[in-house]
């Protein structure tokens, strides 16, 4: 087998490292986004308050020549807000109605705070992470090639939120879960943010307006095409579709795992295991999948399409517990 080309390989690591220049302590988070890109998949990503959801995704934007849109969902928000609308438009003796695109239109969106809108406003994502299109007064408008949604949300406030329907929640590609960083982290996340403001005053009083060469889109489409070519083993399928299997069929495997789940996953997750193993093997300079591909990316395939019980909620189990007992369970091809 060929090793990858090492020309797309060392860009997409170019947009790795620049990303973690802004973003201290979160490598697997930067490199869940990246995969998402890759993989051409949506995400859904959820942490507290202040731990650098909208910056990562931000930073991204900022490095890859792309056009950004950030959204911000409140409960007024209407689904016009976010598609675009038809408008009423009148020149020289001849009126027509012209589509106005929304903010959907993009190459990265961000769904900021996406649980703070009703469904109705929601459910206008739903056709363009899906179909990569939006229909607006009987007429389809395409997005761009390069297109992806990043959500956001808080998982500890409750009032004035509205949760994501499980549909929906399948549609994304990933569950990245944002968590509090380590004490040396905190302290330079505090030096990094104060070199930035001092060199924002420095380039204010300079008037200087550099920016850093942008990574092209083109890395991104060339990547998914050798990603395309990575090897999927028959025994790794197999593996990807015993484990999604054991969410289905938990009696066949522990009677906690049986206690413990309600719904198992959709067959997105597989398609989820399948496209993003093979994108994180490429990242890691492999043109083969093996075991730790699947098992680096199968809790944030899991996180969002596996309903807990009652039971298992209180007991205090998170689905992270229930993912690792079955990564645990399920034997290694």
């Amino acid at each position: 087998m060929t090793e990858p080309s090492r020309s797309a390989l060392d860009q997409i690591n170019t947009l790795r490292d620049r990303m973690q220049q802004s973003i201290i302590g979160q490598t697997d988070v930067i490199d869940r986004l990246v995969i998402g890109i890759l993989a051409n998949g949506n995400l859904l990503v959820e942490g507290l308050p202040g731990l650098a959801k909208t910056r990562a995704i931000k930073a991204m934007a900022k490095n890859l020549d792309s056009d950004f849109s950030r959204i911000q969902f409140t409960a007024d928000l209407l689904p016009s807000d976010v598609t675009g609308t038809e408008i009423y438009h009148q020149a020289e003796g001849v009126a027509e109605f012209r589509f106005s695109p929304g903010p959907i239109f993009a190459n990265i969106v961000l769904a900021d705070e996406i649980n703070r809108a009703p469904a109705k406003v929601q459910g206008a994502l739903l056709e363009a992470m899906e179909e990569r299109q939006v229909t607006v007064a009987g007429t389809t408008h395409k997005m761009e090639p390069l297109f992806i949604v990043m959500a956001t949300q808080n998982p500890v406030e409750q009032e004035g939120t509205y949760p994501l329907p499980e549909a929906q929640m399948d549609r994304f590609l990933m569950h990245v879960n944002i968590v509090y960083p380590p004490i040396e982290d905190e302290v330079e996340v505090i030096r990094l943010v104060r070199g930035e403001e001092k060199a924002a005053l420095a380039a204010d009083s300079e008037k200087k307006t550099e920016k850093p060469d942008m990574i092209p889109q083109q890395a991104v489409f060339d990547a998914r095409a050798e990603i395309g070519n990575i090897h999927v083993s028959d025994e790794m399928e197999r593996y990807m579709a015993e484990l999604v299997y054991a969410t289905r069929t938990p009696e066949k495997i522990s009677d906690d795992l049986a206690r413990w789940i309600d719904v198992g996953a959709s067959p997105r997750a597989s398609l989820a295991l399948d496209k993003c193993s093979r994108a994180h093997a490429w990242m890691a300079g492999r043109d083969y999948v093996d075991p730790q591909d699947i098992r680096a990316i199968v809790y944030d395939v899991f996180r969002h399409r596996i309903t807990l019980s009652y039971e298992a909620r209180g007991d205090g189990k998170k689905t992270d517990d229930i993912t690792k007992t079955i990564v645990d369970l399920v034997a290694l091809p």
